[in-house]
């Protein structure tokens, strides 16, 4: 009979076509957070006038906040995931040109509207890949949390490398205008740990990059964005992310959409897993900020600092692929011991560390160890929302980006004021308390009499079921 044959054949087309819709959204966001990337770590160098540089990132962060709180959950059912995917990346290319004229007329707006469009962008994009992937884990009879997985670890593999591509283009910016000053052995003991609420020799002394040569990586920043705006506008399938309504429920209120991130808030779970986001934004800031200025910039030089960001962005992207592959075998819970213990023990290390420029080495290596672990947040965050709120996943989403960016902002927030080691022993602290309480969601889960659907959600019996106890 040739009904098999058929079947199998439709069966590969179908999964054929989501792969390529994985790989759109991987490749679209690798080409525009390239340039979002790259930008955001010249920043401080490139606008330090005033403070200006540093403004930006805040008003960024802060209108991050604004916007995960009421726009995901509207923009995502009123134009669809690759809609808002494409209107977002338009506020990351305005930024970019924003930069052209570096002022605070022309960076501070442009900084808010990519904050606001982050949020929504993100949102998307998870919801984008977690409907995909359940939707695929049906039609293969699969469990929807392994599907998930696998598109998740596709997606941060090819993401994450945008970090080496944008550090690479920085590094080779620094490189043409060097450093060549040594610091002696007492400005050196200032760095690392020590670090307290000091401009280092190394970042006052560093030349900054000519004009010219700064409009040419503009230019190529810009053109990436607006290429990862083709692609997905071009190549990337609508996806039916809004099922209609059963014969008779009837469709949400405006309001109730507007405030579905906080209501969602209702959920015992949810609160527990607020410090998982929040933890993912506090140690990004450090290693972006405090880690490459007291470590780097300060005993290597500001040259060195694209360099040793890129073993951080390599490490997160290959181990992103990695743990999407191999948690259907290990569990989530293995994945999340293995990131928390790592990053214990960088933290150990830091703080214990003296650093020199005779250990090159571990310069790299540490870097290297924190984006093993940043993997694991990366990825096992954004499938435990997905899989845990599969009802409500704009919202859920939504709350994530809410407070990964108040992470972020906090990051920032007390980078001037307090010493490394105090950062250090929050970030120590804060991690501590969030594998307790994703440990407590996890023994809940286990004790739950509900089952997981094929698609790796509960049945709508079962979330009526959590509702009630609510």
């Amino acid at each position: 009979m040739c009904t098999c044959p058929l079947a199998v054949g439709t069966s590969a087309s179908i999964m054929e076509r989501s792969l390529k819709n994985v790989l759109v959204v991987s490749f679209g966001f690798l080409l525009l957070f390239t340039a979002y990337g790259g930008l955001q770590n010249l920043q401080s160098s490139l606008h330090s006038k005033g403070g200006l540089g540093v403004a930006t990132l805040s008003a960024l962060y802060g209108a991050v906040l604004l916007s995960s709180m009421f726009l995901p959950p509207i923009l995502i059912k009123r134009f669809g995931c690759k809609w808002t995917i494409t209107g977002a990346m338009g506020c990351y290319v305005a930024f970019s040109l924003g930069n052209f004229k570096g002022s605070w007329y022309t960076l501070v707006p442009t900084s808010v509207l990519l904050g606001l469009g982050a949020a929504p962008l993100w949102s998307a994009q998870c919801t984008y890949l977690t409907v995909l992937g359940n939707s695929q884990a049906r039609k293969a009879g699969k469990l929807g949390k392994d599907v998930v997985n696998k598109y998740f670890g596709i997606f941060f593999f090819i993401f994450q490398s945008s970090g080496v591509w944008g550090n690479l283009i920085s590094s080779l910016v620094f490189d043409q205008t060097p450093n060549k000053e040594f610091l002696s052995e007492d400005q050196l003991m200032s760095c690392g740990a020590k670090d307290c609420l000091m401009s280092t020799a190394a970042t006052n002394n560093t030349t900054q990059p000519s004009q010219k040569l700064v409009y040419t990586l503009l230019s190529i920043y810009t053109g990436s964005g607006v290429l990862a705006i083709l692609l997905i506008a071009i190549f990337l399938e609508p996806i039916d992310d809004n099922p209609p309504n059963r014969e008779g429920e009837k469709s949400l209120p405006f309001w109730s959409t507007l405030l579905s991130t906080f209501m969602l808030l209702k959920d015992k779970r949810l609160c527990l897993l607020i410090l998982l986001p929040l933890y993912s934004g506090l140690q990004q800031g450090f290693i972006s900020g405090e880690y490459t200025r007291s470590y780097a910039t300060c005993a290597l030089g500001i040259q060195f600092v694209g360099y040793v960001m890129i073993c951080f962005s390599a490490a997160s992207s290959l181990c992103s692929l990695l743990y999407g592959k191999i948690s259907q075998y290990t569990g989530r819970a293995v994945l999340y011991v293995l990131g928390s213990v790592t990053h214990l023990s960088c933290i150990v290390t830091l703080l214990l560390w003296k650093p020199h420029p005779a250990q090159m080495a571990v310069f790299f290596i540490l870097p290297g160890l924190w984006g093993v672990a940043d993997a694991v947040w990366q990825t096992q965050n954004n499938v435990l929302y997905g899989v845990l709120f599969e009802k409500n996943k704009e919202a859920a989403f939504a709350n994530y980006r809410l407070w990964e960016a108040l992470g972020f902002v906090i990051a920032f927030g007390y980078s001037t004021f307090l010493c490394v080691s105090t950062k250090l022993y929050i970030l120590a602290g804060v991690l501590t308390l969030t594998m307790a309480a994703y440990g407590t969601v996890e023994c809940m889960e286990s004790r739950s009499p509900t089952q997981l659907s094929p698609a790796g959600g509960r049945s709508q019996v079962d979330e009526e079921e959590i509702q009630t106890k609510m």
